[in-house]
């Protein structure tokens, strides 16, 4: 069992990240931690798996967790044994049975027998069975390494384990095996991730926020049903409110042009009685008085209403402001955009596909390129995008206006500032005030207008592009976007999926994701 009881934490600044975290997690719970990027999902991981003390609040678990961590950079100048920290207990086997079983390596060992063929077994699983554990992790791509960590449950046999978006770098297959496990799991699991299919093989899920932790008692479809239900009644909040600002507002001005009748209809009736100067002064103070208490009255009640609206509205999603807005009258659905004719490439003399291709992209499909890494995926999208030339076959590439999204979001300049980023994509003569509108709609408001584009996490990369795009107005005839989800967090995919799902061109996608493959309409898959 898992207790976290009023965790906080502050970075070094002393800026407060999340607060009040309490949070029960019982023995064999499948739980999924999610929440929008930057909030602390990492963080709480690691305060979690002990490696990071909280600011406050109290950490109880039944046992110490392990914990697969989503960057292993820190672990490349270590082997595969030494990552796992099962170097000592391996040598001291190998020790003892070449002879020398002295009292130390016994210690070392500590009975654990079976070490050796548990190794053997995790790998042989996970398809790494022809790695030597003595291979530094600096040689091994992201999906081993997640594989290695992967391997290390079966190892280690822990009952509570943490994961923290730990389908970022595997491809299909190993996607499907990482879901075996988590179905087929007794273990207690907590689990970090974007991966909407994974989400849904767990049996709650817990969104972190700055001031909390809320469990929805469920999958991630679940969860969403929830999330939609909640913003159909923030909708309705915000119209009731804007309803009654409304009628505040009405009857103010009625009280107010009753209150001035009255008033001058008084005066009258005094000036006709003939009273005197200083009387009249006298009840013109008490009715002016009268007048701006009524007002008071009613501006204090309209600065209430005005002031919940305005907290509702904070408080409800921005996904529907991102429109990509595009000009599509240059696109002519079904023209011929990309031929190739008996298309192989080579690396070192050995051809890259078993079987020479042959396809063609149409105007206004919507395609996935398909197969495991190393396949030749990202080739293929250099060969169709017309940066390299393939050494066997054809291919045709017709005049197009092509938008490449890589993995690293490179269509971002680093130095610039996100201002500057977006000014670049003003071909279409935009204001400067227009700009700042459109960025603003995306999210980027005033405070992050000189911000370095350098700082920006991937979610905000992404939406920076969107917006960009926007800017530009006239829409691409190819988006190519690869391996668009990864670092991600739900709400970002699910402005990508929305914007996507507006673009009227040709789109060409490769990614594992079959959910969001599934979301944004693919039409047909390219297999590789």
């Amino acid at each position: 069992m898992l207790i976290l009881q009023d965790i906080a934490y502050s970075h070094p600044n002393k800026d407060l990240l999340f607060d009040n975290i309490s949070l029960t997690v019982n023995n064999h719970d499948k739980v999924a931690l999610i929440g929008n990027n930057g909030s602390g999902k990492s963080t709480l991981l690691k305060i979690i798996s002990g490696s990071l003390p909280p600011s406050s609040g109290r950490v109880v678990a039944d046992s110490k967790p392990y914990f697969i961590p989503q960057i292993f950079g820190q672990y490349n100048h270590l082997t595969i044994a030494e990552a796992l920290n099962i170097n000592v207990k391996l040598k001291a086997l190998e020790e003892i049975l070449a002879g020398n079983a002295t009292e130390e390596n016994m210690l070392l060992l500590d009975d654990d027998w079976t070490i050796d063929q548990r190794c053997r077994e995790a790998l042989n699983y996970w398809q790494l069975d022809d790695l030597d554990l003595n291979l530094k992790m600096s040689n091994l791509s992201g999906g081993q390494k997640t594989k290695v960590f992967l391997a290390g449950i079966h190892i280690h046999q822990p009952e509570f384990v943490l994961l923290d978006e730990p389908s970022n770098h595997l491809d299909v297959k190993g996607r499907e095996q990482l879901y075996d496990f988590i179905q087929t799991s007794n273990k207690t699991l907590l689990i970090v991730s974007h991966d909407r299919k994974l989400l849904n093989l767990l049996n709650l899920v817990c969104e972190l926020s700055k001031h909390g932790i809320t469990v929805y008692g469920g999958n991630y479809d679940f969860y969403a049903e929830q999330k939609q239900l909640q913003r159909e009644a923030l909708d309705q909040d915000i119209k009731s409110k804007e309803k009654a600002l409304r009628k505040a507002k009405e009857k103010e001005r009625e009280t107010i042009e009753r209150q001035q009748k009255l008033d001058a209809r008084g005066k009258k009736k005094q000036e006709k009685a003939g009273t005197a100067r200083i009387m009249m002064n006298t009840l013109r103070n008490k009715a002016e008085n009268s007048t701006s208490k009524v007002k008071d009255i009613h501006a204090d009640r309209i600065d209430g209403i005005f002031q919940e609206l305005k907290d509702l509205r904070a408080s409800a999603t921005d996904t529907d402001k991102m429109k990509l807005g595009f000009d599509n009258s240059s696109l002519h659905k079904g023209k011929v955009l990309f031929t190739a004719k008996d298309v192989n490439f080579s690396y070192s003399d050995r051809l890259l596909w078993p079987e020479n291709l042959n396809f063609q992209i149409v105007s206004g499909e919507r395609i996935a390129l398909k197969g495991l890494n190393g396949s030749g995926k990202t080739t293929l999208i250099k060969i169709i995008l017309g940066n390299i030339v393939p050494q066997e076959g054809d291919v045709y590439i017709a005049d197009n206006k092509t938008i490449y999204i890589d993995q690293d979001y490179s269509l971002i300049n680093n130095v610039l500032s996100v201002y500057q980023q977006a000014e670049l994509y003003n071909n279409s003569g935009l204001q400067e005030h227009e700009i700042k509108s459109r960025l603003n709609r995306f999210l980027f408001t005033k405070q992050d207008w000189d911000k370095p584009c350098e700082s920006l996490s991937g979610g905000e990369r992404m939406r920076l592009i969107l917006c960009c795009l926007t800017i530009s107005n006239q829409a691409p005839d190819i988006i190519v976007l690869d391996e668009p989800t990864n670092n991600l967090d739900i709400q970002s995919m699910e402005i990508l999926t929305m914007a996507i799902n507006e673009y009227r061109g040709t789109l060409i996608v490769v990614s594992h994701d079959s959910y969001f493959l599934e979301q944004i309409n693919i039409e047909r898959f390219i297999k590789l």
